[in-house]
């Protein structure tokens, strides 16, 4: 049963999204999920990718086979720099996670009914979970983006260009846990908002691939999805599908959003962050220090097993790393009493990398605002790796009606980084209007 939870505990008040798809706008990504649809794509023909290279790796001996396919930002080489007070020639030497993250992070505002342009001088903090991935040429040599290099690729600086392009003077840090990222940086941000550090703060994470190196290194390590799709906890699946993406939440504490009208889309119960220490190679999930991450987050909350009614996991398609989720799953959630199900956002549009939590977290505030579980793909035949006639936790195959209880549905999201950080967190959210999201 339920026991304490914080008198003022941290909430959501707004959301900002971009995902494969075109998806730009809240019901635009509710209408992908409810609806079951794939967003995945061919490869970009806008950023000179070096495609018969890439689509060739297959051919090398003890490589993967890459097909032409992956979740990506239609609009990723778009962006209005006038609009942020950035120069051309500053905009174009800048990575374009920065860019995403502005544009998202001005979306989530919006979403919670600020006003962008009137907040500077506010103490507002920003974290964004971001990882290095190779836009632009080399800081040590002459090119037109000379000058702007560090700036322009410094991991740091994309929560720095959202906080000074809407004057925040709060903390402003980029986080890179690598697939972690957005969850440690959601984490970060609400720790630092109980510690009195900001009034409120922006936290989520962002992903663009300026150059399609994941591809190259899971091709090597046949961990690559064969067929174009990422199937997450299936008896088909043949590794992962990488993808793009940014998700930006509103936070603050509840009482601050009574006293200024904000709708409260979830309550930030707990979260906790570890490290699967040493062992095995360091990419190599370990589903001891999985289980023991749940169960702190649990104890932070409060939080009684029993209630988690959704779990959106990591889920990221692997041979290794989905049967070593699901028996930390099942070893807390699947064996509680409960009739929890799970999804993962990654069979929709591919595995977002840095952005995972993020898009992981906004997924689960829309299937409680809408009072439905949606389906994660590719469920249909589960994997054959766990025995799941032992646990009452089961895939969400179809959509459902999530019932709530006492006025409040329960989740959990997981995300965790291929350098051993682990992320879980979990959410309440009131029952709401489905108009209201």
């Amino acid at each position: 049963m339920r026991t304490s939870i914080s008198d003022d505990p941290i909430v959501v008040v707004g959301m900002g999204i971009e995902a494969p798809g075109d998806v730009e706008t809240l019901p635009q990504f509710w209408s992908v999920l409810v609806e079951s649809r794939e967003t995945i794509g061919p490869f970009p023909r806008d950023r000179d990718w070096p495609l018969g290279q890439l689509l060739g790796l297959g051919d090398r001996s003890g490589w993967g086979v890459v097909r032409d396919a992956g979740g990506f930002l239609s609009g990723a080489t778009e962006f209005d720099p006038a609009f942020f007070g950035i120069s051309p020639r500053e905009a174009a030497a800048m990575d374009p996670q920065q860019r995403v993250a502005m544009r998202v992070a001005w979306r989530a505002l919006e979403h919670a009914g600020l006003n962008p342009g009137a907040l500077e001088g506010d103490c507002a903090g920003c974290w964004i979970g971001v990882s290095p991935l190779e836009y632009g040429p080399l800081m040590a040599s002459a090119s037109d983006s000379s000058g702007y290099r560090l700036s322009g690729t410094a991991l740091g600086t994309v929560a720095g260009r959202i906080s000074h392009a809407i004057g925040l003077t709060g903390p402003s840090i980029g986080v890179d846990t690598s697939c972690a990222s957005a969850l440690t940086a959601i984490h970060q941000a609400a720790a630092a908002l109980r510690a009195g550090e900001c009034d409120w703060a922006l936290a989520g994470g962002v992903c663009v691939m300026g150059a399609p190196g994941p591809f190259y290194d899971f091709a090597r390590n046949n961990a690559l999805s064969s067929d174009g799709h990422c199937r997450p906890y299936a008896a088909e699946t043949t590794g992962t599908l990488w993808g793009e993406g940014a998700g930006v939440l509103v936070l603050e504490h509840r009482s601050r959003a009574e006293r200024l009208g904000h709708r409260v889309y979830g309550h930030l119960l707990g979260s906790r962050v570890n490290h699967n220490g040493k062992g095995a190679p360091i990419a190599v999930p370990r589903a001891r220090a999985q289980h023991r991450l749940i169960d702190d987050t649990l104890t932070a909350a409060g939080l009684d097993p029993a209630l988690i009614g959704l779990v959106e996991g990591h889920g990221t398609g692997t041979a290794v790393g989905d049967p070593v989720e699901l028996a930390a799953l099942i070893g807390t959630y699947g064996s509680a009493g409960g009739q929890p199900r799970l999804g993962s956002v990654k069979s929709n549009i591919g595995h977002t990398q840095a952005a995972a939590g993020a898009l992981g977290l906004i997924k689960m505030l829309l299937c409680g605002a809408h009072g439905t579980i949606a389906p994660s793909l590719w469920a249909g035949e589960p994997t054959t790796a766990v025995d799941w006639s032992a646990t009452t936790l089961r895939l969400a195959a179809a959509a459902e009606p999530w019932e709530a209880i006492d006025g409040v549905r329960y989740g959990a999201v997981s995300a965790f980084g291929i350098g051993g950080t682990n992320a879980h967190l979990i959410v309440g959210m009131p029952a709401l209007e489905e108009e209201y999201v």
